[in-house]
């Protein structure tokens, strides 16, 4: 019997706390910002929208860029209720405080009252006199004397915490009120947004519907789009193989001209042959990110090198972009073709667009290892940094040769235009091994908020 009691009495206590726990809203300067910073990306993309559209003919860009723009709305109506929920927790705030001090100024009030009566029912001197003389002593006459002056007193601070407390309700009163007037304007955006999320929704079912014209067109292009990254991943994964094997070379090289036994790799620290002398521990990798396939990768580059690519690292999610402003038209890896859903497009970094003739700049300190073309229409910068590569597809023209040694933000190209007409680069991160299994990372997860 006793334990039934104990479970029903948990249930309840559960079913409490679910009903009083709160939704932990970000603070409001945060809500702010990020508001704000939505609407900027939504205003460049609707400005590079205009700017597609002038021959005014449908196209997978003006789908892209209003795609784009939806997912952004969306964000932004998201943020806003964000803001609701958090001004809809301030007003329940507000509202227990002034409850609570109506409560408490009523409870001043009624005591105060009550010392009054009692004040009056011995307000006569020939009273306060004989509570005098009618004490047993001295020491007790004065004892009632400091008693009638506290209670005086104490009138005093009943009438100044009463006064306290008004004050403190005009003021939290005023603060419930200027909540609810917030409310009531973020309730109004709220409903701007949506009617123009309604707006943008039903112009893009438009655009889709006027491309479904072209669609033979359109699925020729995408299969001529997929042998050409193919093509291209290609010779980017042969660069990089290439490029880790001289610096292979580099290191051995270095690491014999300090008499360093290079066959001993994977084994820990390489032993110094020279004779006599301590063990040598070359290139070796701080112990929080000591592993065999790491030190086989250290043992590939030179000590700069290394030095660069944890650098590189230690930088994920920090780094500038590649343009100085721009959004997103096409993510990494395998997804839906934003006309055919059915259609799966794969994309080895992702497509940035950005203003006509933008400069194109190196996100970080690095070497560019190879300038090159494989469409004869546009160029392909490759920077490494350490056994990490940047490549920067899609290049109008170039400003930097192969050994060139190159700094973050520095510029080595400008766009060029899709068959659509539309600037953009497209943009990829390369990570190696050292082995024949260069692998494609995720750019988004590396560029930070800074553009």
């Amino acid at each position: 019997m006793r334990s039934i009691v104990l479970i029903i009495l948990l249930v309840l206590s559960f079913a409490a706390d679910a009903q009083t726990r709160e939704v932990i809203y970000p603070p409001k300067d945060t809500l702010l910002a990020r508001r704000k910073q939505i609407m900027a990306a939504i205003e460049e993309t609707e400005r590079e929208l205009q700017a597609i559209k002038s021959d005014k003919q449908a196209t997978i860009g003006q789908l892209r860029a209003l795609q784009s723009k939806l997912a952004d709305r969306q964000r932004l109506i998201g943020n806003i209720n964000d803001e609701l929920g958090d001004i809809d927790r301030d007003i329940r705030n507000s509202s227990r405080e002034v409850m609570t001090l109506k409560q408490k100024l009523e409870q001043l009030n009624t005591r105060y009252a009550q010392s009054l009566r009692y004040s009056y029912s011995t307000r006569s001197s020939y009273d306060m006199l004989a509570f005098l003389f009618s004490s047993r002593d001295f020491n007790e006459a004065m004892r009632r004397m400091k008693y009638l002056k506290k209670f005086r007193d104490f009138r005093k601070y009943q009438v100044q915490q009463i006064t306290h407390t008004q004050v403190q309700l005009k003021q939290k009163i005023g603060v419930l009120s200027e909540e609810k007037t917030k409310k009531d304007q973020v309730l109004n955006a709220q409903v701007q947004q949506k009617q123009i999320l309604q707006r943008e929704t039903e112009q893009t079912n438009q655009v889709v519907q006027d491309l479904k014209s072209k669609e033979s067109k359109l699925l020729a292009d995408i299969e001529k789009n997929k042998k050409v990254n193919a093509r291209i991943n290609k010779a980017i994964s042969d660069l990089i193989e290439r490029e880790m094997a001289k610096a292979a070379k580099a290191a051995e090289a270095e690491a014999k001209k300090s008499g360093i036994d290079v066959k001993s790799a994977g084994k820990g620290n390489i032993k110094s042959n020279s004779g006599g002398g301590p063990d040598v521990a070359v290139n070796e990798v701080p112990r929080a990110t000591t592993g065999r396939a790491r030190a086989e990768v250290s043992l590939m580059l030179t000590p700069e090198d290394v030095e660069l690519a944890e650098n590189f690292e230690g930088n994920k999610g920090k780094m500038y972009w590649p343009v100085e402003k721009g959004y997103i038209i096409d993510h990494f890896g395998v997804h839906p073709h934003p006309l055919y859903p059915k259609v799966n497009i794969e994309n080895s970094g992702v497509d940035i667009q950005t203003d006509e003739n933008a400069r194109v700049r190196c996100v970080f300190n690095g070497v560019v290892t190879s300038v090159f073309s494989v469409t004869g229409s546009s160029w392909i910068v490759m920077v490494r940094h350490g056994n990490y590569c940047t490549v920067y597809n899609s290049l109008a023209s170039t400003s930097v040769r192969v050994g060139d040694e190159v700094k973050a933000k520095q510029v080595i190209g400008s766009v060029s235009k899709n068959d659509e007409g539309v600037p953009f680069v497209n943009f990829q991160i390369w990570k190696s091994s050292g082995k024949k299994d260069n692998v494609k990372l995720n750019p988004e997860q590396w560029l930070g908020k800074a553009r």
